[in-house]
């Protein structure tokens, strides 16, 4: 450790992204990238915003953006808030309205930054168990906390929360933000924005990078009441007053009018998913109850380290979690037919030369 660092510095685990590495013909399986490029539209609108007019800063409050976000939604504009990746936006949502006396609550297996930022932002926290069927309990989220945050389908598990239970928590936590991080609610489940009107304190968080295929762009956003877009807005201001760059906010405007694309690679996501998981459980794996555009998947008889090894050295990257409960699952994206039907083929090849070694 550094002397120049500080003690807040000093007591932090980083959050660990998925490997990016740099293979030819890699099968990329490991960071829930959408395998569809971004729309037509989109990219033609980006490469329109490359001009002269970036020598000037962007619109700081990206009204353009949110005025799309909003019509899509059927919200107002001040129930919008947006940032860098959704990663920003949760990041100002923690040290903004999460930061109270009473520790935050959030599930045992989850997204791994929420306990990065607590640690950033010296934030109490409990964690409550999943069930033994890795599903969020609605109970444990019925005692008395300084806020509510979990994914909704959760990460990595992949299995969706019912939004009649999620009504449930944020009815139940009214003197607490409960915030809904939904990355990959397009992939299989129903968004919890049309409740904000009936809960003032519950926060939507939504990101571009998954079902819109701008990962590369950073965009993500919040929905809620306006009070709690006001206390996001105080932190960014103070942190980053531009956060988009002209051509990321070109570009996700753009995304939102392409309904038609949206569709579309969403509907192929969804199939190819349905195909993998009945291939997958032919060849003995367990799969989770999945509305992401990832699998968690396991097979009883093989280690997880060694399967996703096995894959890497045939170029094929999946997220292995060496983590209670779930250190025997391996994580999947759902990439292209093409790119699963090489992934089983892989998978198939590895439990035959196993099934003859021990024979």
């Amino acid at each position: 450790m550094s002397k120049y660092w500080s003690a807040v510095v000093q007591g932090l685990t980083p959050y660990v992204p998925g490997e990016q590495p740099k293979i030819d013909k890699l099968i990329k399986l490991n960071t829930n990238e959408n395998p569809y490029p971004p729309s037509l539209i989109a990219l033609q609108a980006m490469r329109e915003e490359i001009g002269p007019g970036l020598r000037l800063y962007p619109d700081p409050n990206a009204d353009r953006l949110k005025q799309a976000i909003a019509q899509y939604h059927g919200v107002s504009a001040q129930q919008i808030f947006v940032g860098n990746g959704s990663d920003e936006v949760l990041a100002h949502t923690f040290l903004g309205l999460l930061r109270h006396d009473r520790p935050i609550l959030f599930p045992d297996i989850s997204y791994s930054f929420y306990p990065v930022y607590c640690g950033l932002y010296e934030i109490a926290y409990n964690t409550v168990p999943l069930a033994d069927d890795f599903s969020i309990e609605t109970a444990g989220y019925l005692q008395p906390n300084g806020g509510i945050i979990f994914p909704n389908p959760n990460a990595p598990t992949g299995r969706l929360l019912p939004l009649d239970r999620i009504e449930k928590i944020a009815a139940a936590n009214r003197e607490s933000v409960v915030v809904i991080d939904e990355a990959y609610i397009d992939f299989g489940g129903q968004t919890a924005i049309p409740l904000i009107e009936r809960y003032p304190n519950l926060l939507v968080v939504q990101t571009l990078s998954k079902s819109r295929s701008l990962a590369g762009l950073r965009v993500g956003f919040a929905v809620g009441h306006p009070d709690l877009i006001e206390a996001l807005d105080r932190v960014k201001n103070s942190f980053n007053s531009y956060p988009l760059d002209r051509i990321a906010i070109a570009g996700a405007v753009a995304s939102f009018s392409d309904e038609e694309y949206f569709q579309r690679t969403r509907a192929a996501i969804i199939a190819t998913r349905d195909a993998l998981i009945e291939k997958l459980e032919i060849l003995g794996f367990s799969i989770l109850p999945s509305a992401a555009n990832f699998i968690l998947m396991r097979h009883p008889a093989h280690d997880a380290a060694q399967l996703a090894a096995w894959l890497r050295s045939k170029s094929i990257l999946v997220r292995h979690f060496r983590l209670p409960r779930i250190e025997q699952f391996l994580r999947v994206t759902i990439g292209t037919d093409q790119q699963c039907e090489a992934f089983i083929s892989e998978l198939d090849a590895y439990l035959n030369a196993s099934k003859n070694s021990s024979g």
